[in-house]
């Protein structure tokens, strides 16, 4: 039975909210965790010596479609959490298909 509020809103409990946190972080985390796989399948190393792949392939790489629901917002929590680098704060498709994302650690 799901209770309502006044606005039609159901009721989430704390331990609820807490237990739903926890499994959203857990698939973020394991969403990065494919992104750098995929990164390493689909790139090559740079001047720098690390791995770097352009946006465009990332995006239209068939694998990468299946894999993730939501690129861009994978791009952006790997890069909050340091774990890759591209210029700019958001990638669009056709846009950036040349923008590089750069792995950050090997």
């Amino acid at each position: 039975m799901v209770v309502l509020s006044h606005f039609n809103q159901p009721i989430v409990s704390r331990a609820a909210a807490q237990n739903h946190h926890k499994v959203t972080k857990m698939n973020v985390e394991h969403e990065v965790t494919l992104l750098v796989d995929e990164i390493r399948r689909l790139g090559s190393k740079n001047a720098d010596g690390k791995t770097s792949v352009k946006f465009g392939v990332l995006f239209n790489d068939d694998q990468c479609a299946n894999l993730f629901e939501a690129l861009v917002g994978t791009l952006k929590a790997a890069k909050r959490k340091k774990i890759i680098t591209f210029e700019g704060e958001l990638l669009l498709q056709g846009v950036h298909d040349n923008v590089d994302v750069i792995l950050l650690q090997d």
